[in-house]
């Protein structure tokens, strides 16, 4: 599969989980990836394991002088970005007890650096007339989940920033995107505790977590040149849970 010769993705993310997953995937289908991560050495890990001249660039998200030097690091042509990065915060407290720091810190992750990100890319896929932007969300983002009020909130931010984005840049050749997993079998879900994971698995009607080869090729074709006609949009990765 070639759907990606010739172009340059860059996986924010890409250490582990659904980043690393969607990175293999994508240098599969025959892209240059761009690893970038806060866990520099898992991102150099997992690029020297990739074919096309895959590289490795450390990126804080939460830090706007960072994200600016990743991707000047990163080279110009980009032709599509996947935003991975993702925290859950502290989880299994009620609303009143959430601590504001952890708050903060979740939003500056999940919704702040995907904002960061987006404005570091897409004045130049603007300029070159076509790009892929990506940002993943949760199911969390569109249907709240309890005790997770930092992740929920941010999440369904997020979503409501892909929607005004995708308008924005309707005609420019750019498509922005989401998508909004349930449970996927990854590190950050297993370091969660295990009746939240077991709260949110139940609520899914297949019954099962997804998995990441499940994700990884529905954000492959989200970022191809196929979907090209789909932006401002939320796609459900959720086994039946969300049927809208």
């Amino acid at each position: 599969m070639v759907e990606f010769a010739s172009q340059t993705v860059a996986v924010v993310g890409a250490a582990s989980g659904i980043g690393r997953a969607a990175a293999v995937e994508l240098a599969g289908r025959g892209a240059r990836v761009v690893c970038l991560d806060l866990d520099h050495d898992g991102a150099k890990t997992v690029a020297a394991a990739l074919p096309h001249d895959a590289t490795a660039v450390h990126v804080d998200v939460t830090s706007q002088e960072s994200v600016r030097t990743a991707f000047d690091s990163a080279g110009a042509d980009l032709h599509a970005l996947v935003n991975c990065a993702g925290t859950t915060g502290r989880t299994g407290r009620p609303t009143h007890e959430v601590d504001v720091d952890d708050f903060d810190l979740v939003y500056r992750v999940n919704l702040r650096g995907a904002l960061l990100l987006s404005q570091a890319v897409v004045p130049g896929m603007v300029e070159r007339g076509y790009g892929r932007v990506l940002h993943v969300a949760s199911i969390a983002g569109k249907e709240g989940n309890a005790g997770m009020a930092a992740y929920s909130a941010t999440k369904a931010g997020l979503i409501g920033l892909v929607k005004s984005m995708g308008k924005e840049y309707a005609t420019s050749g750019v498509t922005v995107n989401a998508l909004a997993p349930a449970v996927i079998q990854t590190p950050m879900v297993e370091a969660m505790p295990e009746h939240q994971v077991r709260y949110m698995t139940e609520k899914i009607p297949m019954g099962r977590l997804g998995t990441l080869d499940e994700a990884a090729r529905m954000i492959a074709w989200i970022v191809s040149t196929d979907c090209s006609f789909s932006t401002g949009f939320t796609f459900d990765l959720t086994g039946g849970r969300a049927v809208y």
